[in-house]
């Protein structure tokens, strides 16, 4: 360590050496490699004041002794301000760690995610989901069993960051055990009721809107546990009814039953699913009217559903200034022959 310091001290002397007689910029690149220096060597700015004084003393005789004390107030100075920025490099660290931790937790939760195409030719399926942060309190989910009937959610869980993302996992590995329920919607939601009433906080809850497809009979069957509602879409009509049913939030009360409903599908017809981040959007500082995402869902109708859902993410994402407020998840499925 002595022999550190000696090392230190001797390089410190040669540079302002140097300095105080070329003044050459050569002189202050070696400063800055100097630096480097002292940071591996963990020097705090007090010890880094201190050398200069000491090799200054040396270097100059006979100092005026105002400016010797000076070096004394700098030092006081200096010790203070080198415990905080001690500190505040500690709590950088630590940031960047939670930062990388929760970027790995990121790319976990969005493997659970479908990112498959459902290879059927009678339905059009398109979805888009975005976290307001890193992690994600919206779920989503498609599926295509072995008759070709196709399953649809939308959940949202109430809360946000990590407790949040996590409960949207436990859907996802609770919904892959119940497959044999996967065509009755409200058993599906009274079984999910159940796993979520018994594994989170009582102070958080989930919403969610589930439903299936059933391509040789053309009809949609859906239940809600509390989830907001969505939209379907008649294309002899061209127009758009709320897809609603009532039905408690999950994790409230461990006995629920959920109602089923089913309604028709003719081509050209589709279903719209939708997370409330997507109607908490905010135009012109106003959260967004149901009837306008409706115009916006009809201004684009004429396209396939991946490209409606992303052209209303684009609109209400630039309405918002690119700052978005809450999870945004938006799922259609359109009837095609």
């Amino acid at each position: 360590m002595e022999e550190t310091k000696i090392s230190m001290y001797q390089l410190y002397k040669d540079m302002l050496t140097s300095y105080l007689k070329n003044k050459s910029e050569h002189a202050l690149y070696h400063a800055q490699q100097f630096s480097k220096e002292m940071m591996e060597k963990d020097m705090s700015p007090e010890e880094t004041v201190s050398l200069h004084l000491s090799v200054f003393q040396e270097l100059a005789e006979d100092l005026p002794e105002e400016v010797v004390d000076s070096f004394d107030l700098l030092l006081e100075v200096m010790i203070g301000y080198g415990l905080a920025y001690r500190e505040h490099q500690s709590l950088r660290d630590r940031q960047r760690q939670i930062e990388s931790e929760l970027n790995v937790a990121a790319r976990m939760q969005k493997s659970l995610l479908p990112n498959g195409e459902i290879s059927l030719d009678s339905v059009d399926l398109g979805v888009i989901s975005v976290p307001a942060g890193k992690m994600s309190g919206d779920y989503y989910d498609y599926s295509l069993d072995e008759y070709g009937n196709i399953g649809v959610a939308v959940a949202d869980v109430i809360g946000k960051g990590v407790p949040a993302a996590m409960s949207m996992s436990m859907i996802k590995y609770a919904m892959d055990t119940l497959p044999e329920q996967r065509l009755e919607p409200g058993a599906l939601l009274e079984s999910l009721n159940r796993v979520v009433e018994r594994n989170i906080d009582s102070d958080m809850f989930i919403t969610m809107m589930y439903g299936f497809y059933h391509p040789e009979d053309h009809y949609f069957c859906y239940a809600s546990a509390g989830h907001e509602p969505g939209f379907v879409y008649n294309a002899e009509k061209d127009s758009f009814e709320s897809l609603e049913a009532k039905g408690l939030v999950l994790g409230v009360s461990p006995k629920v039953s959920y109602k089923q409903d089913v309604i028709d599908l003719n081509v050209g017809d589709f279903i719209v699913l939708l997370s409330d981040g997507v109607t908490e959007c905010r135009v012109d500082e106003e959260f967004i009217e149901r009837e306008q995402l409706v115009q916006m869902i009809r201004k684009y109708k004429h396209l396939s559903a991946q490209e409606i859902v992303e052209q209303i993410y684009q609109d209400l994402e630039k309405a918002q200034e690119f700052q978005l407020r809450d999870d945004f998840t938006l799922l259609i499925l359109r009837r095609k022959v």
